[in-house]
């Protein structure tokens, strides 16, 4: 059976998608200049969006990449995200693709990009999601 993709897009050039998605908001704060009804979502994963303290450290600055991603990573290893992973990977099964949305300008240096390759791994190991999740 072929792996699902999961892809990272930029909500303000991707608003509505398509019904195959399952369409995912990441980030902790609801884009600006955005109503609600604009934007087609099935969940707003904010569990999952990196803590406040992390996104000010890092300040979108790309030379801090590298350890902001390392840190996100070690968030969602601890935080209730992996029972958040588990809850939103299921939740995608049935729908052709999962689409990360985030309203940062540089997505290839944001963390929907960390957290699509987390979910990508998780994905991969079923058994550990299952012992992960049960534990939550």
């Amino acid at each position: 059976m072929a792996t699902k993709p999961i892809e990272v897009h930029r909500v303000y050039e991707d608003r509505k998608g398509s019904r195959s998605e399952y369409r995912v908001l990441v980030d902790r704060l609801w884009p600006r200049g955005l109503a609600k009804s604009e934007l087609r979502i099935d969940e707003w994963a904010k569990d999952l969006a990196p803590s406040t303290e992390l996104r000010r450290w890092y300040g979108h600055d790309p030379e801090r990449f590298g350890e902001f991603s390392r840190r996100y990573l070690e968030e969602l290893r601890r935080r209730p995200a992996p029972g958040a992973a588990s809850t939103l990977l299921d939740a995608a099964a049935h729908r052709s693709e999962v689409v990360l949305l985030t309203a940062t300008k540089d997505v290839e240096h944001s963390g929907a990009v960390v957290l699509a390759g987390y979910l990508r791994r998780r994905r991969r190991r079923p058994s550990q999601r299952t012992s992960i999740s049960s534990r939550d």
